[in-house]
């Protein structure tokens, strides 16, 4: 395992600011504006940007003052001409600028980026003893890089570009991860459908050093997990729901779980640890599978209490409801439903089916931990649409618990589209 106390007290680049020997606040914002080239918002479009959310929409913008390139940095300004920061510009996306900052002392430059991976490999690592070497080290918007994504799996690290201004920043981006942490290679995932909104082809491959293995170990509590860099989910692993999985084991003991979505094992391992009777995993994917089969048995435990069904999870929670197969907990942890809000009706349909059928197969007393990774798709909804399904399902059901994202994926006060992982335990009354 690498060792990551060597970055525990991390000089953080100093902020660049104005030295142009002008005084005030208007001087630095004067000569700011004429470094870059300028959008102009309409009337009374600029008000989100004051209270610091991080997007201008294309329909928020009145004009454009030069020709900027597709991720280069602009300055926006009200209708007013007051300046309110410096922003990616994305000439193919509705959002049209995604911002860097709202500081008139800030450049975005290399010592930005190495200045915003620091301040967020500080916060991970203050948290370190509840993930030694896996975790979310750059959240995106959340972290205050718009469109950039970095994870840390033992001694690699996995970028994802889902932005004009990531993708413009890439070299610099690369070269800050080398300075912060002790890796043997940085790899690339931006095979995310995501960029083609910003008019970017999907890419992968290895930016830095050694490529990875088929299977990269890392920790989760006492549990060793194998992850596949190269052609997993995401950049590999769902570490957004470590915590939840902890709340699983808790849960576990002696009972008989459903994991549906299963992909290499996550919430299975986690019960099994817990003192599970059984665990039967359902998934589409043979590869995921073959994956989790192998982690089930690097961790020791018994083929007695586990198994694998390869199948898609709607028709079998069917096949199952007409078989009365019952269990004592199930997990719902589908992939996301809801791809543009054009989609969010029949997104919702979708999860109340999956969650009706669901409590068909809970025993009186049985726990289901059911989630939702769509960002547009928010909290409340979520859990009326829930609390539909058990109507439906003629179950008198009672929420125990809210849930969301691990605590390495953070929520900017000022983003709320950061908090996308919504989960509830919901247990059947006898």
């Amino acid at each position: 395992m690498p060792n990551l106390h060597l970055q525990n007290h991390l000089d953080l680049p100093e902020r660049h600011e104005n030295k142009s020997g002008k005084g005030g606040l208007f001087g630095q914002v004067s000569i700011r504006k004429n470094m870059h080239k300028t959008i102009h918002l309409k009337s009374g479009k600029d008000k989100t940007l004051r209270r610091k959310h991080p997007w201008v929409f294309a329909g928020a913008i009145h004009h454009v003052e030069g020709k900027p390139a597709s991720g280069e940095t602009v300055a926006v300004v009200s209708d007013k001409g007051e300046w309110l920061g410096l922003g990616a510009w994305s000439p193919n996306s509705q959002i049209r600028v995604r911002m860097w900052t709202f500081s008139p002392t800030e450049t975005v430059d290399e010592a930005f980026f190495d200045q915003r991976l620091a301040q967020a490999l500080t916060l991970r690592l203050s948290l370190e003893a509840t993930f030694p070497d896996a975790f979310r080290w750059i959240a995106s918007e959340n972290d205050g890089l718009p469109g950039l994504i970095v994870d840390r799996y033992g001694d690699w690290a996995v970028v994802q570009f889902l932005s004009a201004g990531a993708e413009y920043w890439r070299s610099e981006i690369v070269k800050g991860i080398q300075k912060l942490m002790p890796l043997k290679g940085i790899y690339e995932r931006s095979d995310v459908d995501v960029r083609q909104k910003e008019d970017l082809l999907l890419q992968t491959g290895l930016l830095w050093g050694e490529k990875p293995p088929t299977q990269v170990m890392v920790q989760e509590g006492a549990l060793r997990i194998g992850v596949d860099i190269i052609t997993g989910h995401k950049t590999g692993y769902y570490l957004d729901q470590r915590e939840n999985r902890a709340l699983v084991g808790q849960m576990a003991a002696n009972k008989t779980w459903l994991n549906t979505f299963s992909y290499t094992g996550g919430f299975s391992l986690a019960a099994l640890a817990g003192g599970a009777a059984h665990v039967l995993n359902v998934d589409s994917s043979a590869a995921a599978l073959a994956l989790s089969e192998e982690n089930h048995r690097k961790n020791g435990f018994h083929p007695n209490h586990y198994a694998h069904l390869e199948a898609d999870v709607f028709s079998c929670l069917r096949q199952f409801r007409s078989e009365n197969r019952l269990f004592d907990g199930i997990i719902l942890d589908p992939p996301k439903f809801v791809a543009s809000k054009f989609h969010l009706d029949k997104a919702a349909r979708a999860y109340k089916d999956i969650n009706r059928l669901a409590f068909h197969l809970l025993k009186p007393g049985g726990v289901l931990f059911t989630f939702s990774c769509s960002g547009l798709l928010d909290a409340s909804l979520f859990q009326k649409i829930v609390a539909d399904a058990a109507l439906d399902a003629q179950k008198t059901v009672q929420f125990t618990h809210s849930l969301g994202q691990a605590s390495d994926h953070p929520v900017l006060s000022t983003f709320p589209e950061g908090f996308y992982l919504k989960g509830l335990i919901c247990r059947t009354c006898a």
